[in-house]
């Protein structure tokens, strides 16, 4: 019953008024700002740069690699599986699409969590869309509505889906009993994140590039392995995302639907953009102005969707086409694992470890998220206990069904993503200005006003 209610609740913010703004709003805010997409290869670079003498906790490579950490997880693996699974190739349009113009959205939201970001007592800097609606717009009820959603997203995505599959891919490439692996994980995760965002910032920095390139080595085997089949799954993931016959046989467009929603709603999951949830870790850089900091962060929708979870999905589906007797009777969520069952002995194993990492970086970066909003609902001083409580959600996310875990996880994201969406639109004229006056008139090396200090 409950299960059935929150897949329906799922399924109506879901539907298609929730794609319209998202994409509406990634494709307003790519030609209000000039297609911001074609400085990523400069924002790139800006990653690599230390702002020296700017304000903030971190670095901007730090904020990036948390942000990433995040994002680059499951979602690029399982989730891009349950796409093709359930939307068919077509789903890995959309989910590339949402990249894509995604990365103007996810520069605007961050430029507003840095530029409304406040610095506490304790002199840790604090921002994200909570700050954003209450400073910039002036809707509190808004703002605390976003940050609850987001607590309890950090239970769904950042958490239970994270757990779930590093203890499923263990268990079924090493044997390893879910409850074993749930408690090393939770162990693991408790000495990361007790030390705060530093702490974090610093286990990311490490692990970030090395997983990401770990993975897309082994994913660059496989493609090289179908190299024959390369065209034709490009050929039937855009054809699939166009067709408006129903799998049933109708012509109401259906398939092209269930392509759309499955790919945007994993698209959303994989980078972000538009969820609200990244800035909250770009508020803690060191950067001298908004606009820099925004730029780093765009680059992050960047490498997960446009890069990584494409390369997913074209080895997928060109996995499919070359060998479709492997894939007869399939579970939606081990499309990835067949494909990279091709390299002989250690297809599995890399795909374990691959997998592995980025669930745990994942669980590292959304638990910061969670505790920002719990700072910003409740003060500081109940962050230990809701880094007690994630723990243990943590651990039960091992053992999990993941049906419902999956379900809940898009219902909070949606949840999440319609304040942030609605407050960036209507400070689309901020973000235009901030960008002009930085960016646009090469005010790029200026020092912004320092962020207030607040009571918590």
């Amino acid at each position: 019953m409950l299960e059935n209610a929150i897949s329906w609740l799922r399924d109506f913010i879901w539907g298609v008024p929730m794609i319209v703004l998202l994409f509406g709003t990634h494709l307003f805010l790519t030609f209000r700002l000039k297609f911001i997409q074609r400085h990523t290869f400069r924002a790139v670079k800006l990653s690599t740069q230390a702002d020296d003498g700017a304000h903030g906790d971190i670095s901007q490579f730090g904020a990036l690699a948390t942000a990433l950490a995040a994002t680059i997880g499951t979602g690029n693996i399982i989730g891009v599986s349950t796409a093709i699974a359930l939307g068919g190739p077509g789903a890995v349009f959309w989910c590339w699409m949402t990249g894509v113009f995604g990365i103007s959205t996810k520069y605007a939201e961050s430029l507003l969590s840095v530029k409304y970001r406040v610095r506490l007592k304790d002199g840790s800097m604090a921002g994200g869309p909570m700050y954003t609606i209450e400073r910039g717009l002036g809707i509190k009820w808004l703002a605390v509505l976003f940050a609850v959603f987001a607590v309890l997203a950090t239970f769904g995505a950042g958490c239970t889906v994270q757990s779930h599959a590093i203890t499923d891919v263990i268990r079924t490439s090493f044997g390893v009993n879910p409850a074993i692996s749930g408690i090393v994980v939770t162990i693991l995760t408790a000495v990361v994140i007790l030390g705060g965002v530093k702490q974090i910032s610093r286990v990311c920095e490490k692990l970030v590039p090395f997983m990401a390139l770990f993975y897309i080595i082994g994913c660059a085997v496989i493609l090289f392995l179908n190299r024959a089949f390369l065209l034709p799954a490009l050929g039937t993931i855009v054809t699939s995302a166009f067709s408006l016959k129903s799998i049933s046989g109708g012509f109401l467009g259906s398939a092209m639907m269930i392509a759309c929603k499955y790919g945007v709603a994993r698209g959303l999951f994989s980078n972000e953009s538009g969820l609200g949830t990244a800035p909250i870790a770009a508020a803690s850089a060191q950067t001298k102005n908004p606009v820099r900091q925004a730029l780093v962060s765009m680059t992050g929708t960047f490498w997960d969707t446009v890069i990584v979870c494409a390369i997913t999905g074209i080895v997928i589906v060109s996995t499919q086409l070359r060998l479709p007797e492997l894939y007869v009777n399939v579970k939606d969520d081990a499309l990835t694992q067949i494909a990279f069952s091709q390299l002989p002995y250690v297809g599995s194993y890399v795909l374990a470890i691959a997998l592995s990492i980025f669930a745990f970086t994942t669980i590292l970066g959304w638990s910061y998220y969670g505790e920002r909003c719990v700072t910003y609902l409740f003060g500081a001083k109940r962050v230990m206990i809701y880094r007690i409580i994630f723990l243990v959600v943590l651990f039960y996310g091992a053992i999990a069904d993941l049906g419902i875990i999956w379900t809940f996880s898009d219902l909070m994201n949606g949840l999440m993503a319609f304040p942030n969406l609605v407050s960036i639109l209507l400070l689309s004229g901020v973000i235009v200005k901030e960008t002009k006056h930085y960016l646009w008139d090469k005010h790029l090396d200026e020092h912004a006003p320092p962020a207030p200090v607040v009571d918590e």
